[in-house]
């Protein structure tokens, strides 16, 4: 049974590697962590230009209709160079969830724009609770004649500060369980009572937001779906997203992996390469483990998403548990084996280390989709 990527894969890969070896040097990146935006135009336009942007997304919407396991060889790519960007925010959440949700104008609205990189999108989901269920969801939606007034505050949200469209989570009614009464919203950028605060964070690759919605009225056409359905299109979304973050971060553990490994062919200490010490053999011998274990859980829970297999929720969490876990190790690991040069600003190792971090809350962290998973096992 051939459990390998398609030639066609194979050849997204080489052609984003090429491309990102060359666009999105580690210059870049850092450039691009003292800049607000986290992107240039120029960049974002060669994005759309390679076809990515719309890569998931129906032919009819100006994608083309790639899947899921697709976008896993991508993101891995995207995760080797620690890619700034609103593109998870914008792609993977925004545009996804107008994508599961949205009526047939919302769809033809908004996703070829985001395709052609005319437009960016976020999602304000998350609030100051911390929590990532449905729970957690408290940001009030209140009917009124001239529509629908919003209020609450989102905590996290990425990108929002460079987003024309902000999908909103709030809370339509009281259901009988926390699920029921989720509305999702479509909210353009600078909506009168909105305001939109940039957060400082660790890892400066990712702009995270806060986002106050105070009175903020849109008409009854902006919501997504149906009122009060809006969990089951959400934990899609999420599902994928945590798919395609599952893959960034095995692409930055292997790139991190790679690093060390070569650091350790050529660093003489005591007249002999640290690579030839069983100390630094065992621990580079685990960080292999730990980094395909956490390729064929991701690679997984691609397929299962792909399909729509029922032991998707399953396989999502499992990815995302054993990732989060993994990246961090892996990462600490290679600052530790690279010695007193792995502490320093100028070495690249910090920028993974610091995604991986910022990567193992986003979502959920191991614990969080251990207990999900202990729960979809029925413990």
């Amino acid at each position: 049974m051939d459990f390998g990527f398609s030639q066609e894969q194979e050849m997204l890969r080489a052609t984003a590697r090429k491309f990102l070896d060359n666009e999105c040097t580690s210059t870049f990146v850092r450039a691009r962590m003292e800049e607000p935006a986290g992107v240039t135009d120029e960049f974002w336009a060669k994005l759309a230009e390679q076809g990515w942007l719309g890569l998931i997304y129906p032919e009819e919407y100006g994608g083309t209709g790639l899947g899921f396991v697709d976008l896993t060889v991508l993101m891995e790519e995207m995760g080797r160079c620690v890619m700034p960007g609103p593109f998870v925010s914008t792609v993977l959440l925004g545009g996804l969830a107008i994508l599961e949700a949205g009526s047939l104008a919302q769809k033809k609205e908004w996703l070829p724009r985001i395709a052609t990189g005319e437009a960016k999108a976020a999602l304000a989901w998350t609030e100051p609770n911390a929590r990532w269920d449905a729970a957690g969801v408290t940001a009030t939606a209140r009917e009124t004649k001239g529509g629908v007034v919003l209020t609450g505050t989102k905590l996290f949200v990425l990108d929002a500060h460079t987003a024309d469209v902000l999908v909103v989570v709030a809370r339509t009614a009281e259901g009988k369980s926390p699920e029921g009464g989720v509305s999702l919203f479509l909210v353009p950028k600078g909506a009168k009572g909105m305001t939109v605060k940039l957060l400082p964070t660790m890892d400066a690759t990712r702009k995270l937001c806060e986002v106050n919605l105070k009175d903020v009225t849109v008409g009854a056409d902006a919501v997504l779906g149906t009122k009060g359905g809006g969990w089951p299109p959400l934990a899609r979304v999420i599902e994928r997203a945590t798919v395609a973050l599952c893959a960034e971060m095995c692409g930055g553990a292997q790139k991190v992996l790679d690093m060390t490994t070569e650091y350790a062919k050529i660093r003489i200490a005591f007249g002999k390469p640290i690579g030839t010490y069983q100390g630094v053999k065992h621990k580079a011998a685990d960080m292999l483990v730990d980094v395909e274990n956490a390729k064929s859980l991701t690679y997984y829970a691609a397929w299962a998403v792909d399909e729509n297999a029922p032991e998707a929720p399953l396989a999502v969490s499992m990815a995302k548990a054993y990732a989060s876990d993994a990246y961090r190790k892996v990462s600490a690991t290679g600052i530790q084996l690279h010695g007193g040069i792995g502490f320093t600003w100028e070495h690249d190792l910090h920028l993974y280390f610091k995604r991986a971090k910022s990567s193992e809350f986003t979502f959920g962290d191991a614990t969080y989709h251990r207990e999900r998973v202990a729960q979809l096992i029925s413990l």
